[in-house]
């Protein structure tokens, strides 16, 4: 089953993917997106890292990304959720093709948490780098309220289309976006910029920087458990 752009369901395969439990029979659900040249076992690990014990059982979801070709990587086919075209931080820099395509794979994960007996509201999207900016793009286009938004160390993509595209039911989701200051592969300003943009559109995004690069460092993992802590208190 896979998805269409206006978050309908429709037939094809999903994505396979890594899951973790914190208990039996899950409330709640984390569907958490790889960076690229990962696959969904990179942030398996960050399970054991966080204290859950006052909330219902989640079900973590870490789905692998397909593998195609990335132009900036001079080709090479690796598991990337879109293709770079250019290594410039301006629009069109991402195919806009593969990440409508992930957004879909997306949603039909949704839709299988939903069959699974998870309602939309107690759902976050999460995601790291090119795991982020399909997390923003999805979450923000989905036409049933989510539980919340982890971006981690990326951007905002298609913002020429969000007016447009972006859907009431997300309008006041809590997003939760973090960034390294030293991050060289997707420059802190560039993450900064696209919270400011999506206040701007009044979305109520936290925003967090750290004394990091390109990764996620512990005073950051501290952070993100508070703020799932929360989100998910009050959807569970």
């Amino acid at each position: 089953m896979t998805a269409n752009q206006t978050g309908t369901p429709a037939e094809g395969p999903l994505l396979p993917a890594v899951e973790r439990q914190t208990g039996e029979s899950p409330k709640c659900a984390i569907i958490w997106l790889h960076g690229l040249g990962a696959d969904g076992h990179d942030f398996e690990p960050i399970v054991d890292e966080f204290d859950f014990d006052q909330l219902p059982a989640i079900r973590f979801v870490f789905p692998h990304a397909p593998m195609r070709a990335v132009t900036v990587n001079a080709g090479y086919v690796m598991r990337a959720w879109y293709d770079i075209v250019s290594i410039d931080f301006a629009p069109g820099r991402e195919e806009a093709q593969g990440v409508r395509e992930s957004a879909e794979q997306i949603e039909a994960l949704l839709v299988r948490e939903n069959e699974r007996g998870i309602p939309d509201a107690r759902i976050v999207l999460a995601g790291f780098s090119q795991g982020g900016v399909i997390a923003l793009h999805t979450g923000l286009r989905h036409r049933q309220r989510l539980a919340g938004i982890l971006a981690l160390s990326c951007y905002l993509p298609l913002t020429e289309t969000l007016t447009a595209e972006a859907h009431p039911a997300n309008r006041e989701v809590p997003i939760f976006m973090a960034h390294g200051r030293g991050d060289t592969v997707i420059p802190y300003d560039f993450g900064k910029r696209s919270a400011k943009l999506l206040k701007t559109h009044g979305y109520p995004v936290e925003w967090h920087g750290y004394a990091a690069e390109h990764s996620v460092c512990a005073e950051e993992l501290q952070d993100i458990e508070a703020w799932l802590q929360q989100v998910l208190a009050n959807a569970c």
